[in-house]
């Protein structure tokens, strides 16, 4: 096999892994000129380290570089799949490079906090002694998972999920550099580049695999690859789950039900309930989906509903068929007459939309919980505006969302039922922040 066929059997996203800090995408927070994280790469100079962040944030390539330009050795190990015993190996080749080669050692152990206290012990001698400089990887909380010893003797860096931007150009990036898709013809259209980006959720890794898989998919017509918006749909999403012909009709009476509900019409809601049940559908399942409706399309106009709805599925269990239809089609009439609003339901959509848009959005740090030293000193929880004590229980003005993402607002309570209270309530704390803005 040539290296070029070798090459092109290397997953996209290692052979697009970069080659030096000026090929790094994100984490600008710790790589920008200036920043300590960057001098000490650039400059070589070996400090042990925690690197904990989201995957495809550049943990492993950042340890790499690490180790390159420090002239280090570069050890791997996976706390998934290694023990005590392949951190003795490890030690064993770091003695073996600074007595017979007076070179430093770089000891990465990705998912550090996989390792347990016995096996995070072995490891301190050495790291004390200079031995070897241990670069962990974690995608968890390196304050509850790593021994106290061992975090005192390592640096913390908190690296965040790639930006959309940065998303993008990695993936700009892949099609004209050489260890990627430069020798070959792809046309992305920047509508399609942008769905992939935002469906890698910050991860570099999961982007570029993406846009492999593409590839792979798409068709070549005169030496030149497509890629449409049905390829990257395809690449995106899971095969979605097909009814067949003969449940169509079962489908469509609990669509008339449902919708005879939320149109306020006891009697056909009653019509289309008895139908199903003379149909032979399990009372159970059309009680679980009462609940639903209670939701989706009474919400918060009368939280009586849904407490309706539970209790008479409760009593379905308890009672069997036939007695148990009966109290089903008492909350199924209750529903019907109720004030119905679907504001919970919309803001539901909403946020929902929000979330699958933007990504995975850091917390802000005041809202975070300082339960550890570590997490003080990266002011976790600092200026957290205790409600309780501000004025009428509520600190005017204060924000809960993601600092990047701005303030939203998702529920707007109907003037129905005690909605109508709910939004009087929540006009008056929105008159608070005015005020304090003031």
């Amino acid at each position: 096999m040539s290296t070029v066929d070798a090459d092109q059997l290397t997953p996209l996203a290692d052979r697009m892994r970069p080659q030096s800090i000026a090929e790094f995408y994100g984490q600008q927070h710790l790589l920008s000129p200036g920043q300590p994280l960057r001098r000490a790469v650039e400059g070589g100079m070996l400090h042990s380290m925690v690197l904990w962040g989201p995957p495809g944030s550049g943990k492993t390539t950042l340890a790499r570089l690490f180790a390159q330009r420090a002239d280090a050795r570069f050890l791997n190990l996976s706390a998934v799949l290694s023990g005590v015993k392949d951190i003795r190996d490890a030690v064993d080749k770091a003695q073996h490079s600074r007595h017979q080669r007076n070179q430093p050692a770089v000891l990465f152990i990705d998912e550090v906090h996989r390792f347990n206290k016995s096996q995070q012990d072995a490891l301190l001698p050495h790291v004390e002694s200079g031995l070897v400089t241990l670069i962990g990887a974690t995608t968890e909380n390196p304050s509850f998972e790593l021994n106290n010893a061992l975090l005192s003797r390592a640096r913390v860096y908190v690296l965040k999920p790639l930006d959309l931007a940065s998303i993008s150009s990695v993936l700009d990036t892949a099609l004209v550099h050489p260890r990627g898709y430069a020798d070959v013809n792809i046309t992305l259209p920047e509508a399609c580049r942008d769905q992939i980006a935002t469906a890698a959720d910050g991860d570099a890794r999961r982007a570029l695999n993406f846009l492999q898989i593409a590839v792979d998919l798409a068709d070549a017509e005169d030496g030149a690859i497509n890629i449409s918006e049905d390829i990257v749909r395809n690449v995106l999403t899971e095969g979605t789950r097909r009814f067949d012909k003969a449940g169509e009709s079962f489908f469509d009476q609990i669509s008339a039900l449902h919708k005879s509900v939320r149109g306020s019409d006891p009697d056909a809601a009653l019509y289309w309930y008895v139908r199903m049940i003379d149909g032979g559908c399990d009372p159970a399942y059309l009680a679980r989906r009462v609940v639903r409706i209670a939701a989706e399309d009474i919400g918060n106009a009368d939280p009586r509903a849904l407490r309706i709805a539970l209790d008479a599925w409760e009593a379905y269990e308890r009672l069997g068929t036939p007695e148990g239809e009966l109290v089903i089609a008492q909350a199924i009439l209750y529903l019907s007459c109720a004030a119905k609003s679907n504001s919970v339901y919309r803001a539901f959509e909403q946020a929902l939309t929000d979330v699958k848009n933007q990504g995975s959005l850091d917390v802000p740090l005041h809202l975070r919980n300082a339960s550890t030293r570590l997490m003080r000193e990266l002011n976790y929880g600092k200026h957290y505006r205790y409600a309780h004590d501000e004025p009428e229980g509520y600190a005017a003005d204060e924000n809960y969302f993601p600092e990047s993402m701005g303030k939203r607002k998702y529920y707007y309570p109907v003037r129905r039922g005690l909605e109508q209270k709910i939004a009087d309530k929540l006009a008056h704390l929105q008159s608070l922040d005015v005020k304090a803005r003031s």
